[in-house]
C-alpha cells in the first residue's frame, strides 16, 4: 500500500530500514543526531539507534569523511551526510583519492561500501559558494557511482540500494524540495542504480533531466502539450553509470533531444549525454541536440540573478521549438 510522504521522510525510512536490517550501517555528519538533521532528514533516528550509530561530528568534512572511508574499509557501511555538497569540497581528497580508488589500489583486496549524501544545486539567494551543482564533478571520477533524484519513491528505493552497494556512492538531493511529497509503498522495495525512468510518454521530442530540473522539464512538457507538441520526459536518476539505452530508444522514436541540466554547460552531464547520443543515435536525429544549462558563471546573490541563472520552463520550451523548427 502506498501513501504520500515527503522526500525527507522517504530518505529517513530508507536509512532506518537498512540500519534495522544491518547493524554495520551507521549515519554520521553535522547535526544529524541531537538536532535531527539540518533538514530534519534524520529526525528520531538518534532515539531509535543511539549515539554509536547516529553520530554528530564537528564542522570538519575532510575529517569525518576520512573516518567514514576507514570504517568502510574495515567492514562497516557508513552513511556520511554533508549539510551541503558545497561543503563537501573540503572532503574531496577522501572521496576522490581514497574512497574511489580503494578497490583498484588494493588490487581488489579492499572495497569501500560508503554512501556520501546531501543536497546539491542552487537553493535561492545563498550566494556563489553555496549554490553549486556537483553531479558532473563526482561522475568524472572512476570508481564512484552518482545518483541524483527528487521523487520520494526513487529516493527511498535508491538510498536502500546505495547502502547495500559494494562501491562508494554519491547521492545528490535537493535542499529546496525536502518537503516534496510523493507516493511511497509501505512494503520494502529497491530502485536499481543505473536505470532511468520515462516519466511522460511522447512522440515529438525527448526531454532528459534529473533532480529538481525534472520539475522544470515536466512543467515545460505540460505547456508544450497545450500547443500540440508531444514531449517524452526521461528522468536519469543515476548519473554514473548512465542509462544511455533508455535515451537512445526514446530518440529513435522522437528524433529530437533537449537536455535540461543544472550543471554548468562546460563538461557537464548534458555534454556527456550529447556525446553519447550523437555516437549511438546520430542517424535518428532530425535536429542538433540542444542543452538548457545554468549560466556559465558563478551565481550572484540578487534574486534577479538567480532567476536568470537557472533553467526554467520558458527556456526549455524555447529549446524544444528550436529543435522542432517552430517559431
Amino acid at each position: 500500500m502506498a501513501r504520500k510522504i515527503a522526500l525527507r521522510d522517504a530518505l529517513r525510512e530508507g536509512m532506518s530500514e537498512e540500519m534495522r536490517r544491518d547493524e554495520n550501517v551507521f549515519l554520521m555528519g553535522e547535526e544529524v543526531a541531537l538536532y535531527n538533521g539540518a533538514y530534519k532528514v534524520s529526525k528520531g533516528m538518534l532515539d531509535e539507534f543511539g549515539e554509536r550509530r547516529v553520530v554528530d561530528t564537528p564542522i570538519s568534512e575532510l575529517g569525518f569523511a576520512g573516518i567514514g572511508v576507514g570504517a568502510a574499509m574495515n567492514g562497516l557501511r557508513p552513511i556520511i551526510e554533508f549539510m551541503t555538497w558545497n561543503f563537501a569540497v573540503l572532503a574531496f581528497d577522501q572521496i576522490v583519492n581514497n574512497a574511489a580508488k580503494t578497490l583498484s589500489q588494493s588490487a581488489g583486496d579492499f572495497n569501500c561500501p560508503i554512501l556520501f549524501r546531501g543536497p546539491s544545486g542552487a537553493a535561492g539567494q545563498l550566494g556563489q559558494q553555496h549554490s553549486q551543482t556537483f553531479e558532473s564533478w563526482m561522475a568524472n571520477v572512476p570508481g564512484l557511482k552518482v545518483i541524483s533524484c527528487i521523487d520520494p519513491y526513487d529516493a527511498k528505493g535508491l538510498i536502500k540500494s546505495a547502502i547495500r552497494d559494494e562501491d562508494p556512492i554519491c547521492m545528490m538531493e535537493s535542499e529546496l524540495y525536502y518537503n516534496l511529497e510523493g507516493e511511497v509503498p509501505e512494503e520494502e522495495y529497491l530502485v536499481p542504480i543505473g536505470l532511468a525512468a520515462v516519466r511522460r510518454q511522447g512522440t515529438d521530442v525527448t526531454i532528459v533531466s534529473y533532480n529538481k530540473m525534472m520539475l522544470v522539464a515536466k512543467a515545460a512538457a505540460e505547456e508544450l502539450a497545450k500547443e500540440g507538441i508531444s514531449a517524452e520526459v526521461i528522468d536519469l536518476r543515476t548519473i554514473r553509470p548512465l542509462d544511455f539505452q533508455t535515451i537512445v530508444d526514446s530518440v529513435k522514436k522522437t528524433n529530437r533531444l533537449v537536455i535540461v541540466d543544472e550543471c554548468w554547460p562546460f563538461a557537464g552531464v548534458s555534454a556527456e549525454v550529447t556525446y553519447e547520443i550523437q555516437k549511438f543515435a546520430f542517424d535518428y536525429l532530425d535536429a542538433p541536440i540542444v542543452r538548457v544549462n545554468s549560466a556559465d558563471t558563478s551565481l550572484g546573490y540578487a534574486a534577479a540573478f538567480v532567476e536568470e541563472f537557472l533553467p526554467n520552463p520558458a527556456k526549455v520550451i524555447e529549446a524544444v521549438k528550436q529543435v522542432m523548427y517552430v517559431k
